[in-house]
């Protein structure tokens, strides 16, 4: 799978000489194969603990978002998970994960789809996303993507969301990302979403280079639960009366 062209990934491009769509983009990335990209993880052992600490019962579904080629998947199979679907809008990256797979891949779900316009056939009980929602520059992709988010996640639901860190980069093969805080994508997610963890990383490329990460871990709040924690906001709020003449 490696090239002597994959380098190419690791030095940020102008925004001129990127392709005029996203699924261009992402192909031509992958046109050297998978695991001399910059985000190639030989085992993603945070997100696996971040899935294990999420109680989410194995059967509830896992989706992962921007999954491409991730081995995230090959390692949800073997830990029995199911059913386990991947989402991304490069085709390559799907046939890479496929490939490795073998026979296995038939008991994946696979999707070809920008995350922004995804329609989801069910709901999953855990949505992961490893390094999608930096690439959401503009406020308008950030709401489709917290839109299909809420589509397709169950009620009572998981969140495990992982991006570049304040002091992480601050462009990605060749794009420029938005990089986050708790504060900051607790506000991007909105009030349905209660942070449980956050964990910090140290990703090192391929090539060395370090990149420092943050993971949010996020539980979707049912809506009674949401209602019943409004109510007792009301009931416990202090009113201070007012001076009457």
């Amino acid at each position: 799978m490696k090239s002597q062209l994959a380098p190419r990934l690791f030095s940020p491009e102008p925004i001129s000489v990127v392709a005029e769509s996203d699924k261009a983009h992402w192909e031509r990335v992958y046109a050297d194969g998978y695991e001399d990209v910059s985000w190639f993880q030989a085992r993603p052992d945070l997100s696996l603990r971040l899935i294990a600490s999420s109680g989410v019962d194995k059967h509830a579904g896992i989706i992962d978002v921007g999954g491409g080629a991730s081995l995230l998947v090959d390692c949800l199979l073997d830990q029995g998970y199911s059913p386990v679907a991947v989402l991304d809008v490069s085709p390559t990256s799907l046939r890479y994960a496929r490939d490795r797979l073998g026979s296995r891949a038939r008991d994946v779900s696979w999707f070809e789809a920008d995350v922004t316009t995804f329609s989801p056939p069910r709901r999953f009980g855990l949505w992961h996303d490893r390094a999608v929602f930096h690439f959401l520059t503009d406020a308008a992709q950030r709401r489709a993507y917290v839109q299909n988010l809420r589509r397709t996640l169950t009620s009572d639901g998981a969140v495990i969301i992982a991006t570049f860190a304040m002091d992480g980069p601050t462009r990605c093969s060749g794009l420029p990302v938005e990089r986050y805080d708790a504060r900051k994508i607790s506000a991007e997610l909105g009030p349905d979403f209660s942070l449980i963890e956050k964990v910090s990383e140290v990703h090192r490329t391929p090539s060395g280079t370090p990149q420092a990460f943050s993971y949010f871990h996020f539980r979707r709040e049912p809506m009674a639960t949401r209602f019943a924690i409004a109510k007792l906001k009301q009931q416990t709020t202090v009113r201070i009366p007012t001076n009457q003449p």
